[in-house]
């Protein structure tokens, strides 16, 4: 009886495992093409042939494009690359000020994008009168 128990156990950990690597690569590969979407989305917008990141960080930066597109596709985009080359841009439209979606890209989905490409998110120095 215990044997079959700890057969039963042992397959149902099994199996667990199984799907449990099985999401994780479903979600990995999701990533990975929502990725090469975004860089061609933002290579056919403004063409930097070879470079996706410049093409992103112009994306990013475009009012052409809706503050939605911008940050979840520039700037989201941006950090999953993990490309220091970014942070200079994504550190220039950081103010750490509260998220207003309507009005400007961001600040939580920028504050990452900088930790992922090795930055620190320092809003800028307010200026004394």
């Amino acid at each position: 009886m215990k044997k079959r128990v700890l057969k039963v156990v042992v397959g149902i950990v099994a199996v667990g495992i199984l799907l449990c690597a099985v999401g994780f690569s479903a979600i990995m590969w999701h990533i990975h093409q929502s990725v090469q979407g975004n860089c061609q989305s933002a290579q056919h917008a403004h063409p930097h042939p070879g470079d996706d990141v410049a093409a992103l960080i112009d994306f990013m930066n475009s009012e052409s494009h809706s503050l939605w597109d911008r940050t979840h596709r520039g700037i989201w985009t941006l950090g999953q690359l993990r490309e220091p080359r970014a942070l200079v841009a994504l550190e220039s439209a950081y103010t750490g000020e509260s998220c207003d979606h309507d009005k400007n890209l961001c600040q939580y989905e920028l504050e990452k994008a900088i930790k992922l490409c090795g930055g620190t998110p320092t809003p800028p120095q307010k200026k004394k009168h």
